[in-house]
């Protein structure tokens, strides 16, 4: 008989000497959170109730308890709110908190695959291409087709580049996103499906993988290869997850696998704030977390930090009317406030004079710009009101421009670096050879073919009967590559290199503009300046793109901080004093794309929501009574179906009172003497 030897307890969680007190700094619910017990969790967190705070309690309290650091994985959206939590953890609690393995998913499954790429048939230096890249390669895959010239027209590199990317995120055939997205281009399902397979077969044979290659190929990996999941999973002792909601069906399955050895898994989102259908997220994934995990658990943060109760009711009431939710009522400790005000302009013109207004009116109350936030459905909803802003001087940034990365001169010298970093990545090459005065697309295209079957020894010009019209330039780009290629320059020297190379470039293919592309090129040297490694900065840019670019901008003079215009998709997660929700009308949110189809309607349900919970203090609803479209004249609009039957005693209805063709001068009701009279009806 065997002998029995019987091990000790571990001590007990509550036995642990914390050096943080936990139930003083958390309300009871996010008490609750952060010091759950192993296990499946989900947390359903309401706008404004501070889930970065818990998240980052719950990291603290995980290293104090004994978890090590580096066995904490927190997946995030973006790089930096990783960071900013991680760091945020560690000035909390210590140093500990830094070794967290912190990131977003595309970073994560990266690392993943430069380690196993072999065992799904890749090279491990493969690079990775972000969605103008891809499109690029779909461009060529497109041409090569002879579909750019078929006589009805075919999509562009574009719009097929989005619809393969939903097809893939969302596991539905091109037929399915074609009916629903695209149905004037159903005729051409066959040909996509034929690009699809092109595309994947191009990308394998020059070492590419796009942003939902690093998804899907990791999850092949891992369910392919049961070693390696165990290894993976075994390194993955809790895992969190920010912003779940926006995960789409692959992420969510990737969470499973993560977290597949020791079941340890927290996902914090709100159901009522995912309005990112058109990038792949998928909603269901809220609802469907407990069949992943049977044992899981739902806690709630209901507690709001941000907003007055009267902007919460109103929240509360927009959201109740959601098909499928998690119920959850919004509170706040804070008192008083002043009702949210539904505001019908005669047309475009008053509403826009009655935002600029006010916005002077709360100035001068000391409100600050920078803490005034215009929000609208899409872009042009706010073109009118750029125009009344600028007559009225205020000064004003809009959010959703260009990003630095996905500037033309931008991605011509990262091109440069991909192929330093991957000398077989044909796309950077095509686009560098055409850069070369006298080098076409066929040109570049026959060039490609032959340096990906030339010597192995990149960048070296073997005997070949070049054109004279490109033949110094091209012997002056391989020189510059090679000696970049062999020699020991820091990437901020390489780059700087590259940049002496490419300017006389910049100059002739942007001469109307080139002095503004030139600081946007020494910016990029700055943002490069903190990585090491190439092929780290590559991959950075690709899953992180910068968003600060000085193209298009004016020098500006010095004044005070600028209002804040955005659409609401480009708003989440900001917050502000006031808000003002402009051209809320049937049509709009809903877009009246979004009619016909009832899930569709439930997302600009929660977009609303999303608008709503921004405000802290002000929230104003505005919308045109008439508006004009030239094949219609003019004509009455309907206010949003979801505002419509709210009640006064939730949403204040106000009217506009004209101060010269209605009013006395000096006679004015309570309001502002500049225009308006502001009268509830």
């Amino acid at each position: 008989m065997a002998r029995r030897f019987v091990l000790k307890s571990d001590p007990d969680r509550s036995a642990v000497k914390l050096t943080i007190d936990y139930k003083r700094a958390l309300n009871p619910q996010q008490y609750e959170v952060v010091t759950a017990p192993p296990g499946a969790y989900l947390v359903i967190a309401g706008a404004g109730t501070g889930k970065t705070r818990t998240l980052v309690y719950r990291v603290a309290y995980l290293v104090e308890t004994g978890v090590k650091p580096e066995q904490i994985v927190l997946l995030t959206f973006t790089r930096r709110a990783a960071r900013e939590m991680i760091t945020r953890a560690g000035a909390l609690l210590d140093g500990r908190c830094e070794r967290v393995q912190g990131g977003t998913f595309h970073s994560f499954c990266l690392n993943i695959l430069r380690r196993n790429a072999p065992s799904i048939g890749f090279e491990r230096n493969f690079s990775v291409l972000d969605a103008s890249d891809a499109a690029d390669v779909i461009d060529i895959l497109r041409n090569a087709r002879g579909y750019h010239r078929l006589d009805k027209r075919f999509p562009r590199k574009g719009v097929i580049q989005a619809i393969l990317s939903k097809a893939a995120n969302r596991r539905a055939p091109i037929e399915e996103i074609l009916a629903t997205g695209y149905p004037q281009f159903v005729r051409f399902a066959e040909e996509l499906h034929v690009l699809e397979r092109d595309f994947a077969l191009f990308k394998r044979q020059h070492m590419l993988m796009d942003y939902d290659d690093l998804l899907h190929h990791t999850l092949t990996l891992l369910e392919t290869n049961p070693e390696v999941k165990r290894t993976v999973g075994a390194a993955c002792r809790q895992v969190l997850v920010d912003e779940y909601q926006d995960t789409n069906v692959t992420q969510a399955d990737l969470v499973a696998a993560f977290a597949s050895v020791h079941g340890n898994v927290m996902a914090v989102g709100d159901d009522a704030q995912s309005i990112y259908r058109f990038r792949g997220a998928d909603h269901r994934n809220m609802f469907s977390f407990p069949e992943l995990f049977p044992n899981a658990k739902v806690l709630k943060l209901e507690q709001n930090y941000r907003s007055t109760q009267p902007i919460l009711t109103l929240a509360n009431r927009i959201i109740s009317r959601a098909i499928e939710k998690y119920d959850k009522q919004l509170f706040t400790e804070k008192s008083g406030g002043d009702l949210p005000a539904i505001v019908p302009a005669p047309d475009v013109q008053y509403e826009s004079r009655f935002v600029s207004q006010m916005i002077l009116s709360l100035r001068e109350e000391g409100v600050p710009l920078d803490r005034i936030a215009v929000l609208f459905r899409s872009g042009f909803n706010s073109y009118d009101l750029e125009i009344e802003l600028n007559r009225c001087n205020i000064p004003f940034v809009k959010y959703g421009g260009l990003k630095l990365s996905e500037a033309a001169h931008i991605k011509d010298l990262v091109a440069y670096l991909k192929v330093l970093d991957n000398p077989k990545d044909g796309i950077a090459w095509n686009r560098i050879l055409q850069l070369l005065e006298g080098v076409g697309p066929k040109t570049a295209g026959d060039l490609v073919e032959w340096i990906r079957d030339a010597s192995d020894q990149p960048f070296v010009l073997e005997n070949r009967p070049f054109s004279r019209r490109y033949v110094e330039s091209l012997q002056d780009l391989f020189n510059v590559l090679r000696s970049l290629y062999h020699g020991n320059l820091s990437l901020t020297e390489q780059i700087e290199t590259l940049i002496a190379h490419y300017e006389p470039i910049l100059k002739r293919k942007y001469y109307e503009d080139y002095p503004k592309r030139q600081q946007d090129l020494e910016h990029f040297v700055t943002v490069a300046e903190p990585f090491k490694d190439r092929s780290d900065f590559l991959a950075s840019l690709a899953l992180d793109p910068i968003e600060l670019t000085t193209l298009g901008v004016d020098v500006l003079h010095e004044d005070e901080k600028p209002l804040v215009l955005s659409t609401i998709h480009s708003a989440k997660g900001l917050e502000f004093h006031t808000v003002f929700i402009i051209h809320a009308l049937e049509g709009v949110i809903p877009s009246g794309y979004a009619l016909d189809d009832p899930e569709a309607i439930d997302e600009e349900l929660r977009l609303l929501y999303v608008a709503v919970t921004r405000a802290e203090e002000r929230l104003y609803i505005t919308y045109p009574v008439i508006q004009y479209r030239r094949s219609l004249g003019e004509y009455l609009t309907s206010p949003s179906r979801f505002i419509a039957d709210i009640p006064a005693g939730i949403l204040e209805p106000w009217t506009l009172v004209d101060e010269q063709a209605d009013t006395p001068s000096g006679d004015l009701p309570d309001g502002d003497a500049s225009g308006f009279a502001y009268l509830p009806f």
